[in-house]
């Protein structure tokens, strides 16, 4: 089948290069526009245009994907199937009419569970053993069309919501392929979601993911997974931002007696903080303007004492 595939980031390109791969033709990708990245601001194409022009493929960058030049574009592609992941905005029902065969989604939930931005974050962070990918067919609600096939997976104890997200890119890949195979066969039946069993997971924003110490051990160690690589879960040292990556569940101490969340009560020999049900030893920060690195050689490197709080 002739495919225009719609993706933007790192996840949509593990499907993108699957379907390099199928017996099925990918005649122009379309993806969001160019826009400044990075500490240097400078202007980069996304992760899916720089591997379509490496493949020599055609790529549309439109600022809205409804004006008409740009529909007449797609017209004159002729295509079979529109091919979706993580393009990045919510195609209008004149785009989503014009292949033959509709367009089809791959969504990194076991939808109706977790429609929208986020999944694999929220996943996490509501502590879930299990998630996985749907491929489904879209209409024009948020992740609201029927349901062609589903593949689930479990969630590792120590999981980041950034392995988690590649996992699900190559799980979902090899479903959409299948996918396509069945509809070219015309083979693929559509579930309806039930609409009742739905939830969402709405876009992370930085303010989202700053730890509140007060809360219990568990979720502050799941929010350090979930908001790993981005936006990175944090708190506040010496008034700098400090990012916590990773941090372990410490079990009750006596001899280190009360303090308040956030305080770091002991040198373990890294830096170990009372939270609102017990105590967690930081193992992986970054501080502001720094890499990432072992909290223990934070802690030594920067003078960091007990009795300090973090979040104050």
């Amino acid at each position: 089948m002739r495919v225009v595939f719609w993706g933007s980031p790192d996840f949509a390109v593990v499907t993108f290069d699957a379907l390099l791969e199928s017996a099925h033709e990918v005649v122009a990708v379309v993806t969001r526009p160019a826009r400044p990245r990075g500490r240097g601001r400078g202007v980069e194409p996304t992760a899916v245009e720089r591997r379509a022009r490496e493949a020599g493929i055609p790529v549309l960058a439109p600022s809205r994907p409804r004006e008409e030049a740009f529909l007449d574009e797609l017209r004159a592609l002729a295509p079979d199937v529109f091919v979706v992941a993580a393009y990045g905005a919510i195609l209008p029902a004149e785009v989503l009419a014009l292949p033959v065969h509709g367009a089809i989604n791959v969504h990194a939930s076991l939808l109706p569970a977790y429609r929208g931005a986020s999944p694999p974050t929220r996943a996490i962070l509501d502590g879930r053993a299990e998630t996985g990918v749907t491929i489904m067919r879209m209409d024009e609600g948020l992740d609201t069309g029927p349901i062609l096939l589903r593949a689930s997976t479990p969630i590792s104890p120590d999981e980041t919501a950034g392995a988690l997200t590649a996992r699900l890119a190559a799980l979902g890949a090899g479903l959409l392929v299948a996918a396509l195979d069945r509809l070219a066969l015309g083979s693929l039946p559509e579930t309806p979601q039930d609409d009742a069993a739905a939830s969402y997971a709405p876009k992370v924003e930085v303010e989202e993911a700053r730890l509140a110490w007060t809360r219990p051990t568990a979720e502050l160690e799941r929010a350090a997974r979930a908001f790993d690589p981005q936006p990175g879960a944090w708190t506040t040292w010496r008034g700098e931002r400090l990012k916590v990556f990773r941090l372990e569940p410490m079990p009750a101490r006596d001899d280190w007696g009360p303090a308040a969340p956030g305080m770091i009560v002991a040198l373990d020999p890294a830096p170990v903080v009372r939270t609102g049900d017990g105590l967690a030893r930081l193992a992986e920060v970054q501080p502001a303007g720094g890499r990432r690195m072992a909290a223990d050689a934070w802690a030594r490197g920067r003078g960091v004492e007990a009795s300090e709080r973090l979040g104050a």
